[in-house]
């Protein structure tokens, strides 16, 4: 059954969960001599698919315990809730997400349950959720054959990647694959000059605002800045979302990721982020999504818009193509731009755009949301600041360009955008879905008293959310100061050594045959940036009083623990991670150096 389809998907499974239960009860009633009357029907046959679901159950939990014997494997803990298939625990989750620190949800369930893996059991159906480095290492790749996006995640994120490479498995994926790997390669994402064009327009407008006292909304900025170079490094365009209309201090609303502006490029990165939140929303409320859109599908008019962007590049891109055919022209993958690239590969215009977007979603977003992070905290901790632009300035001096070698050889800078990742991965939960054969995960790396050295059993066509945040925060794996922001963990042998030996307890960027093409580009990005910025500014300060209504820190995070008592902003999760109302920055100079 295609992805898109869900309204279909939900028919028939109403129809095995309650058409077909219920025709069998009337066909045995009936046949025994038995009529109800209305008053009885109802109660009875609500009270008959309560039985039959909880009996269907019973008898899969029973299969599930014999196929997990056959392969020396234990059950993954369950959570147990107080109503029937822990509707309770559903309803308690989803409200938690509209207050909570971002995915302190999860967090909680694994400190009640003492495990890093469980097993929710929403309404009867088995869905894994896990902070376990070996299981996460295990789905992305030891065991990697086992699993796949699956049915779930293509249905909820057809309308808005379709096509893409982020959305498709095996052979379509493998194609996506190799067209994009050209792209990334050293020589392409070493070439700084693009790099230096759009920082050179971003920089130009934050000294604009500072000079007339104001203050930057940076994740909005900085979301421009990589669109914009990422646009004309794959496409070969400049989409000019530098030229819009920025944030203004204390008039901006919040938008679904941050700050909302009014005209072109606002409408498109509203639809852009609604999108992102509402595949996000679906992911909550779980299997039963699709009775919310019965009637429309929540994501068609955020893709009329963010269509309209993107169709005039494919349509460009093909009739490029044409024409060069029409020519005899034939010029080598050196020259060409991945949009042509990918316009030479198939004629599709949907499977072309659907692989823009997901590749504008990856080099816009994680981006972004790095440079982000790095400038809360120059913000919050001065020292690092100052200790960076001392690097930059012995490496750079004041005014020169980086070079790939002066990127290479400043480690702290490198160490900071390390521990900036480790606590923020901008993707901090993923999903996959086991294959339809059951499979066994490792014995986990967090006993918690369970000494049973057995696999946990996987089942399969299940789903599994790994939640990379909370990995690499993990106390186990970093040391008891894990949720605290400290670079210098990432200089010293004797700290990292652990992780020299254990490389996927930290993955940012995924791992395994899925791990993320572009993240040499994103690292390369956000180095040359940062050292211009450094260049020209040596202060930085949060300005909170122009932070959005709602978009500050709850007063009840004082009382828990990890980072959030202590925290300045409200991290949260919509496919990647972003800060609630942007994050509002003065910028200062102290000194007289300029880009």
């Amino acid at each position: 059954m295609k992805p898109g389809c869900y309204r279909f998907r939900l028919l028939v499974d109403l129809c095995r969960a309650i058409v077909l239960p219920s025709a069998s009860l009337w066909l045995a009633l009936s046949f025994l001599g038995i009529h109800l009357g209305p008053i009885l029907s109802t109660p009875t046959y609500l009270a008959f698919l309560i039985s039959w679901a909880v009996v269907k159950s019973i008898f899969s939990n029973l299969r599930h315990a014999r196929t997990a014997k056959q392969l020396g494997a234990q059950p993954i803990r369950q959570v147990v809730g107080k109503w029937p298939g822990n509707i309770d625990v559903l309803l308690r989750m989803i409200k938690a997400f509209k207050t909570s620190y971002v995915l302190d949800v999860y967090l909680q369930l694994f400190e009640e349950y003492q495990c890093t893996t469980l097993n929710t059991r929403i309404l009867w159906a088995d869905h894994i959720i896990t902070m376990d480095q070996q299981h996460s290492k295990f789905v992305l790749s030891t065991g990697f054959g086992h699993f796949w996006r699956g049915h779930s995640q293509k249905e909820r994120m057809e309308t808005f990647l379709g096509e893409g490479i982020f959305n498709r498995d095996d052979e379509t994926w493998k194609m996506h694959r190799n067209v994009a790997r050209p792209f990334f390669a050293r020589d392409r994402i070493s070439d700084f000059d693009l790099f230096d064009s759009y920082t050179r327009r971003t920089l130009n407008l934050v000294s604009s605002l500072t000079a007339s006292g104001q203050p930057c909304e940076v994740q909005d900025l900085f979301s421009r800045f990589t669109l914009d170079a990422a646009s004309e490094f794959l496409f070969g365009t400049d989409l000019q979302t530098l030229s819009g209309s920025l944030p203004i201090p204390g008039k901006t609303e919040m938008g679904p990721k941050g700050s909302a502006t009014h005209d072109s490029w606002g409408d498109f990165a509203k639809s852009f982020e609604m999108a992102q939140q509402i595949i996000t929303d679906r992911g909550r409320i779980g299997y039963l999504w699709p009775v919310f859109e019965l009637f429309k599908d929540k994501n068609e008019g955020n893709m009329a818009v963010i269509r309209a962007w993107l169709d005039p590049l494919v349509r460009r891109a093909l009739d490029d193509k044409r024409m060069a055919e029409k020519a005899g022209i034939n010029s080598p993958v050196a020259e060409k731009t991945f949009m042509q690239h990918l316009a030479d590969s198939t004629d599709d215009p949907v499977l072309i755009r659907d692989q823009l977007l997901s590749v504008l979603l990856a080099s816009r977003d994680t981006t972004a949301c790095l440079l982000t992070f790095v400038t809360y905290f120059m913000a919050i901790y001065p020292d690092v600041a100052r200790k960076l632009r001392a690097e930059v300035l012995e490496h750079c001096g004041p005014h020169g360009a980086p070079t790939y070698e002066n990127i290479r050889d400043m480690k702290y800078m490198r160490a900071v955008i390390n521990e900036v990742l480790r606590l923020y991965p901008p993707v901090p939960l993923n999903v996959r879905e086991s294959r339809a054969e059951p499979c066994t995960l490792p014995p986990s790396d967090q006993s918690y008293g369970n000494d049973d050295p057995r696999p946990f059993y996987m089942p399969g066509g299940t789903t599994i959310m790994y939640l990379p945040l909370l990995m690499q925060r993990n106390p186990t794996l970093w040391g008891p100061d894990a949720d605290v922001f400290d670079p210098e963990r990432w200089l010293h042998p004797d700290r990292i050594s652990k992780f020299v030996a254990n490389p996927t307890m930290y993955a940012p960027f995924s791992a395994g045959p899925r791990i993320c093409l572009g993240q040499n580009y994103a690292y390369n990005e956000a180095s040359y940036f940062l050292v211009r910025l450094l260049q020209e500014f040596d202060t930085f300060t949060l300005a909170p009083e122009f932070q959005p209504a709602g978009s500050l820190p709850p007063p009840e995070w004082k009382s828990r623990k990890g980072r959030q008592a202590i925290e300045r902003i409200w991290p949260a999760a919509a496919l990647t991670l972003y800060i609630k109302g942007g994050l509002w920055v003065r910028f200062g100079k102290t000194t007289e150096v300029s880009v």
